[in-house]
């Protein structure tokens, strides 16, 4: 495969795999650079041929590196200045999972350090893509591309910048009024970044997560149908309100996705990404009853996007549910089957189940695979 290829796949996976904006308590988008790590991981090892182990530890590597560089930077102080924080981890994240399965010694790891640092750009204008295609591009796609071409570039003899984090004109000083290069190495060693990421659950904007997860527990619990809800209620922080109360984008409108997870028993990629689905009558009359709170007792730093679900019954029962950290959160993990049964819901209408399944199978002995390269031709090959 070419690196365009994984390109192709780095920019749409943002809207699957993890929150771009998800804050941890340290201030770090939490899942920035993981799409971006693993595309530009996964060319690297397949170009070079290196075992699975080393790809994972290169993606690991690569969430260290992305999240420490935005501590370091302050992403709100880059946001300050109309620039885009998580452009900026997603370049230098990709960089150095890409430089490590290049394999590279000192010298040539601080070249591609330079190189990444030369190519950091991205702006805070993608919050006007409506529809979020140029966001997964200033997310993702470009991310990937930067971070692989500055390994692939020194890989082939090109040189750079001895240390790009320090002088006058250095990387941090050049993106943040108020940098602090300690963040780098604070904790390094015992505090890795990849244990506090965030896989989605479901394929829609993350402020529904835990509204979503709520409901699909109450739907189950008291098996309830659209014939017997009166109203559904969504407490979200405030925040949030903005972002999913009315959005057109179906995988972003809160009062959609609840309608289709009351109505269809679960919210499938398909489903959330279907404007078709959206004007389903069924569907609109179900919306009609969802009203979309903002609720300051949810403004919990420590959990910043919890959700509450309040279903109002036409028998006059009133259901609650919290959810306060949502599922695939580090505080709420998704164990093994879970991320399986998100992984065919994406791939089964391409590639068909049995072909599906093989390829979760072979992705899930990653750690003892010997030559990524074959195991890509492998999958390829599965039919």
């Amino acid at each position: 495969m070419t690196f365009g290829t994984y390109f192709s796949v780095a920019a749409p996976v943002l809207s699957v795999v993890a929150d771009p904006t998800r804050m941890s308590r340290a201030g770090v988008p939490n899942s920035v650079v993981d799409r971006r790590n693993a595309t530009s991981a996964l060319a690297m090892a397949e170009k070079d041929h290196r075992p699975g182990s080393e790809m994972i530890r290169a993606v690991a590597l690569g969430y260290d590196v992305g999240c420490r560089f935005l501590l370091a930077l302050g992403p709100d102080l880059v946001r300050g200045t109309h620039r885009g924080a998580e452009a900026y981890g997603a370049t230098m994240g990709a960089m150095a999972a890409a430089a490590s399965l290049a394999r590279l010694d000192e010298t040539a790891m601080r070249h591609a350090i330079s190189y990444g640092a030369q190519q950091v750009s991205g702006l805070w204008s993608w919050v006007q893509d409506h529809d979020h295609i140029e966001k997964a591009f200033d997310f993702s796609g470009m991310g990937a591309r930067n971070g692989v071409t500055a390994a692939v570039m020194v890989q082939a003899g090109f040189t750079g910048v001895h240390d790009v984090l320090v002088g006058t004109h250095n990387l941090l000083r050049a993106l943040s009024t108020e940098p602090r290069p300690e963040a780098m190495v604070a904790d390094l060693g015992s505090r890795y970044f990849i244990t506090e990421s965030c896989i989605k659950t479901f394929t829609v904007g993350f402020p529904n997560q835990s509204p979503l997860d709520a409901l699909l527990k109450l739907r189950r619990e008291h098996d309830l149908s659209p014939d017997k809800v009166d109203q559904i209620v969504v407490h979200l922080p405030e925040d949030a309100i903005g972002i999913v109360s009315r959005s057109p984008m179906p995988d972003v409108n809160c009062p959609y996705l609840m309608a289709t997870a009351l109505v269809d028993g679960g919210v499938s990629f398909a489903n959330s990404h279907s404007h078709e689905h959206m004007s389903a009558p069924q569907i609109r009359s179900v919306m009609e009853r969802v009203k979309v709170i903002g609720d300051p007792k949810l403004n919990d730093p420590a959990a910043p996007r919890g959700g509450i679900v309040e279903v109002l019954l036409k028998d006059g029962r009133t259901l609650s549910h919290h959810t306060r950290f949502p599922p695939g959160a580090k505080e709420n993990p998704l164990d093994t089957e879970a991320v399986n049964a998100k992984a065919r819901d994406l791939m089964g209408p391409v590639l068909g189940a049995e072909r599906t399944d093989a390829v979760i199978r072979k992705l899930n002995e990653l750690d003892r695979v010997g030559d990524v390269g074959e195991l890509v031709r492998s999958v390829l090959a599965v039919r």
